[in-house]
């Protein structure tokens, strides 16, 4: 009698003895193409006894991607049969000599229905393998078969800035004179140079545009040391970075140039018409074209268009986080837009001022369902000018606000918007509200101005939110126990909704069963900026703050992969089931889920996500309320 291993082996010796008769033994000689992922019918439930299989996914490039071994002694098509309508989640080949032991499908259904405890061997195993963001990508998609014709735009997708063939660096000495770097890039056919310092170090470039305007334009004389007129935030990317993941970058820093680098060393650059004129159907190509609308109706279209997009690109496997940063980088894009038309009909601002946003936007996290949180600071004026610069702005924050919401951008109902006179202000006085905020704390305005601790600048004087940075560290040196007692209870107040017998709690509305995402990912939102405010963090995007966080040693590398793939396994349900709603069932996007939508593999993955946030929450507890009660 073969020994078997765990479930089998766990159940009544009755039945086992019963079961091994009804194994039937199978041979395969050679190496054999089993199943293929997403059309294979499972046909049986397999136990390998010699030989093995070996498990994958095809991607689009046809390559083979996650192999798994399935050696003697182990169990294969349980989770398929459970969680895949019988159909092969991978696909498979046996290896040369192989031999199994095969029970059918209605006799391990059976064994499933009668033994629970059986049966949630394979629910623990899938629901720990769905936090794999990696797996995920790979079941979720559509079926990739060997043979298609792989698809050009999908290249954007799954190809490395490597495949770019990055051009060559065209360099010269910062002390060149600026005629001679001309001639160079005129030599060279090149519409951008990189310059180098005393120590043969890359310090800057110049564009051709560069030297339209720095040179001809202003009547600069062309004996000029090119270190006069070159351009010093220098831009680098990985040559392991994807594609998609260079043109967002550029979108960001609103570079034109990247440069290539590989091992700490530059290797060529990558400009931004390459990348255009290659991805002709790329979403990158809309984000352009949203900078190029002129009217808010052209605007209001281009944002209507949105959840089409971020479909696009969940069904294509792009990560969740990198779909935020398209939904933030078009938001951040109209509402530059919004800002230039509303100083064109005003008329220059009156002092240095920064326009910031807030919450989910501030942390660069928004989905479909959004509405306006932003704020401006401006500088400190003289008493004679203090109330014209505050009119000026207010008048400026409310014509902004209302070209905002005839967007789709809608008010906030709490009434954080820049609008709101009480959030927009100086410099002086936003200080004043974070010393409040922060050494005056309840449980109710650390639960109210939470979203004020997530902010981010996008148009004006940046350095102005710098010094309330410096402002807000000096603070944070004052012992402000109260402070993060309240953050950490304010964090501890959702409790995942997990049944006494790991099932899923719900709340009825209509005639669904249904729990609120948004509330479910909130938790991790929130104890992460607690521990960020803790340590001195000012980064606001959650996966940013846990990488900080994991970088000084505050959360261990096991604790920043679980909260990180439960997060984005939350948010890309999140941002699909928005997308549909507002494609296919034409209605607003809402943060309810119907349970009876999910498909088990979804329960299964959400059910062991409660559980890393519960965990996550202790820690949180102990760490700031000292309880563990």
């Amino acid at each position: 009698m073969t020994d078997f291993t765990k479930p089998f082996s766990e159940l009544p010796t009755t039945l086992q003895k019963e079961l091994t008769a009804q194994f039937k033994e199978i041979n395969f000689p050679k190496q054999k193409r089993l199943y293929l992922q997403n059309h294979s019918g499972i046909e049986g439930f397999d136990f390998i006894v010699k030989g093995g299989y070996e498990g994958y996914f095809y991607d689009r490039n046809q390559k083979k991607r996650r192999v798994e071994q399935y050696g003697p002694g182990t169990w294969f098509g349980g989770i398929s049969y459970l969680y895949n309508k019988g159909i092969s989640l991978q696909t498979v080949d046996t290896l040369p000599n192989t031999r199994i032991l095969r029970l059918s499908h209605d006799q391990f259904s059976m064994i499933c229905e009668q033994y629970p405890a059986f049966r949630n061997h394979f629910v623990r195993e899938f629901g720990e393998r769905m936090l794999d963001m990696e797996f995920v990508h790979f079941i979720k998609g559509a079926t990739y078969y060997p043979q298609q014709n792989n698809i050009t735009s999908d290249s954007f997708y799954s190809h490395k800035v490597d495949s770019l063939n990055p051009r060559e660096l065209v360099t010269c000495h910062e002390n060149t004179p600026i005629t001679e770097v001309a001639q160079i890039m005129g030599r060279e056919k090149t519409s951008c140079i990189f310059i180098r310092n005393m120590e043969g170090k890359i310090a800057g470039y110049i564009t051709d545009i560069t030297l339209r305007d720095q040179v001809i334009a202003q009547g600069l004389s062309t004996e000029n040391p090119i270190q006069s007129i070159m351009k010093r935030d220098i831009v680098s990317i990985d040559t392991e970075a994807y594609i998609y993941e260079s043109l967002l970058l550029m979108f960001q820093t609103k570079t034109r140039y990247l440069l290539v680098e590989r091992n700490g060393e530059y290797v060529g650059f990558i400009s931004r018409t390459k990348l255009l004129s290659e991805q002709s159907q790329s979403p990158f190509l809309f984000i352009q074209s949203v900078k190029q609308a002129t009217t808010t109706a052209e605007l209001k279209e281009k944002w209507s268009q949105v959840p089409a997009i971020v479909e696009q690109l969940l069904q294509r496997g792009v990560r969740s986080e990198t779909v935020n940063e398209v939904i933030t980088t078009v938001s951040d894009t109209i509402a530059l837009r919004v800002i230039d038309e509303v100083l064109h009909e005003v008329g220059p601002a009156p002092s240095k001022f920064v326009f910031m946003v807030l919450g989910s936007e501030g942390r660069k996290e928004q989905t479909l369902k959004t509405d306006q949180d932003n704020a401006i600071i401006y500088e400190d004026k003289a008493n004679e000018q203090r109330e014209l610069v505050r009119e000026y702005f207010l008048d400026f924050a409310d014509k902004v606000s209302e070209k905002l919401d005839a967007i789709g951008f809608s008010f906030c109902k709490g009434g954080f918007m820049a609008k709101n006179p009480k959030w927009t202000h100086s410099l002086s006085h936003w200080k004043r509200n974070y010393d409040s905020w922060m050494k005056e704390s309840t449980q109710e305005t650390v639960m109210k101005y939470s979203t004020f601790f997530d902010k981010r600048p996008i148009y004006g004087d940046f350095t102005i939110l710098d010094e309330l940075h410096e402002y807000m560290d000096k603070q944070l040196d004052v012992p402000l126990e109260r402070f993060f007692y309240n953050m950490a209870t304010n964090a501890l107040q959702y409790e995942p909704p997990l049944t006494f017998f790991r099932g899923i709690r719900t709340f009825t509305v209509g005639e669904q069963k249904v729990f609120d995402i948004k509330k479910a990912m909130t938790p991790i939102v929130d104890i992460t900026r607690v521990f960020a405010l803790k340590h001195k963090i000012f980064l606001t995007n959650t996966g940013e703050r846990l990488d900080a966080l994991t970088k000084a040693g505050h959360i261990t590398e096991e604790e920043l992969l679980e909260l990180k793939q439960a997060y984005y396994y939350l948010m890309s349900l999140r941002l699909d089931r928005q997308a549909k709603q507002i494609m296919l069932d034409k209605m607003q996007p809402e943060n309810f889920v119907d349970i009876e939508g999910l498909t088990k593999i979804e329960r299964v993955t959400i059910i062991e996500i409660f559980k890393v946030i519960k965990n996550f929450q202790m820690k949180v507890k102990i760490a700031f309320t000292n309880t563990i009660f």
